[in-house]
């Protein structure tokens, strides 16, 4: 059963949300909180293994919680839930450690399936809408391309070929099928590559990519 703590301002919401969930049949809804304080304190008592949290609430807003949960030990995988137009929320709660976000009008069948998909260790980058909206905020200055540029040069080769087929949303499997290598192999390679990079999740790997300006060019 995967533990999830489900945190946003509405209680209707909340109570909509712990219904999706809990008629999946594997997911359980450990806990509820109205901000992002009391969704650390629900983090630290319940020990979910995913938190589905709301960007903008009174209070302490979604983004300063997925910060100060991403710093609990042993962190929970945050999944942000947003509207489209609150891009900069997202983004900055993807740096802090979240590990994607989903959009409040997914249907039910889809937000069941990304618990789980998070729950297995993977990143929400699939879904068009996250690439578009890492995508949309890799348009940065010259600056931060450099320093992104510099802080990829610790990687060998092949792992900044892999990382850069994480920034366009390849699972390991398709991205051992495209460069024809083992699907252990690509995994010990992004594990590699994030303790370099001093990252703690493929959605920040990505974004580096991205502000990098490599993630549509051929490899180096």
């Amino acid at each position: 059963m995967i533990r999830v703590l489900v945190v946003d301002d509405e209680a209707l919401v909340r109570s909509g949300l712990r219904m999706i969930l809990e008629a999946a049949g594997d997911i359980a809804v450990v806990a509820e909180a109205r901000d992002g304080a009391e969704a650390v304190e629900a983090a630290r008592r319940h020990r979910p293994e995913v938190v589905l949290m709301d960007v903008r609430m009174p209070g302490t807003d979604g983004l300063t919680g997925a910060a100060a949960v991403a710093r609990l030990p042993e962190p929970p995988r945050v999944i942000m839930l947003t509207t489209f137009d609150q891009d900069e929320y997202v983004h900055a709660a993807l740096r802090a450690g979240a590990v994607g976000f989903l959009l409040k009008d997914t249907p039910p069948r889809d937000l069941a399936e990304a618990v789980r998909t998070v729950a297995a260790g993977n990143a929400m980058l699939a879904p068009t809408v996250t690439r578009r909206l890492i995508s949309s905020f890799a348009e940065r200055g010259p600056s931060v391309a450099d320093q992104a540029r510099a802080r990829l040069a610790v990687l060998t080769d092949r792992e900044r070929e892999v990382v850069r087929a994480v920034a366009r949303g390849l699972a390991n499997a398709d991205i051992a099928r495209e460069l024809d290598m083992a699907e252990a192999t690509v995994k010990a390679h992004v594990s590699r590559a994030l303790a370099k990079l001093g990252l703690t999740n493929r959605v920040q790997a990505a974004i580096l990519v991205h502000d990098a300006r490599l993630g549509d060019t051929p490899a180096a």
